[in-house]
């Protein structure tokens, strides 16, 4: 018998002051039992650092058809293909082929992420832009995760503030770019 995800809900309070987003609201997020919690907890950033009407939490983590998170518009087009982890060049290809804008967010080295796809064929490669956090930041967080959880997300100049179940931590949002 194949072993099911695990839910977990986000109480999310979250401002963004430096694209004027202010918002609080609810997430149930399902945790694939591939997925570790240093992806999750990636993936429940990237959908709060990138919120927007239309955001949505992607297919599973083995569906190649839709990213981790995405953005569609009224009609249903997608605007944003939002990326998590180190997703390999013909994800990327795709995405910035489907959407207007692609990101790639990842807990890991973005310096070794970004060298998978070094003389590899994505397009626009130069527009995507890959956003990484300080060393250890994630794996710092990780320990206060439960299955119900109260989170706080602030951006300001770049930085973000993080507060989940009472434990806080801060972390520089570094910008790369491929091209």
């Amino acid at each position: 018998m194949a072993i099911g995800s695990t839910m977990y809900t986000f109480d999310v309070q979250l401002a963004d002051t430096d694209r004027g987003v202010y918002e609080d609201y609810a997430l149930r997020v399902a945790r694939h039992p591939s997925e570790t919690d240093a992806y999750m907890l990636t993936r429940v950033l990237a959908y709060g650092l990138e919120y927007t009407e239309g955001i949505v939490f992607g297919g599973s983590v083995s569906s190649t058809e839709e990213p981790a998170v995405l953005v569609r518009d009224l009609t249903g087009l997608t605007t944003a293909w939002i990326e998590v982890g180190a997703p390999d060049a013909e994800r990327l290809h795709y995405g910035s082929r489907i959407a207007e804008r692609t990101v790639v967010y990842t807990h890991r080295d973005p310096a070794k992420v970004m060298a998978l796809w070094v003389d590899k064929r994505i397009h626009r490669a130069s527009e995507i832009r890959v956003y990484s956090f300080d060393p250890g930041f994630i794996d710092s967080a990780v320990p206060a995760l439960e299955r119900r959880n109260t989170l706080t997300i602030t951006i300001t100049e770049q930085t973000l503030y993080l507060s989940l179940n009472g434990v806080t931590l801060s972390t520089a949002v570094h910008e790369h770019e491929l091209g």
